[in-house]
């Protein structure tokens, strides 16, 4: 039996359509990159992505490697959301999307501070407030 160490620090990786709802999910160490943790999601669920053609994501996923990962893992193109280079907000189409659902998440009370002893319970806690989201709009 190991012994399971407290987790400092989680990074919450998701993959939403334009409706915000869940079609892939990750949770990681916080020492995971972000590129790293995507494609976690991603592959991990890659059999219901398979029909997805075009994978919007915002700068900080900019880079050939990547770009290459994504095509190779789902057969879809990378397409990077820039931030305006004016110092003014903008809102930039379809960007805010994932921004949304993290922000739906953080109205569940459990969510909103990262006090789960594991990862798997983390990811737990995560499909059951997206569960609950999905109920609440039928």
């Amino acid at each position: 039996m190991t012994q399971v160490k407290k987790v400092s620090g989680i990074k919450r990786h998701i993959a939403v359509d334009t409706q915000g709802l869940l079609h892939a999910i990750a949770v990681t160490t916080a020492d995971v990159t972000d590129r790293e943790g995507a494609l976690e999601a991603l592959r991990s669920n890659q059999q219901s992505l398979e029909r997805v053609e075009c994978v919007l994501a915002d700068g900080g996923y900019t880079g050939e490697p990547f770009a290459q990962a994504i095509e190779n893992m789902l057969g879809a193109t990378l397409q990077i959301a820039k931030r305006s280079d004016l110092h003014t907000f903008v809102v930039i189409p379809k960007r805010w999307v994932v921004e949304r659902s993290f922000a739906w998440l953080e109205k569940c009370r459990r969510l909103w501070k990262n006090c789960e002893r594991k990862l798997n319970t983390s990811l737990q806690f995560i499909c059951l407030a997206f569960l609950s989201l999905t109920l609440k709009r039928l």
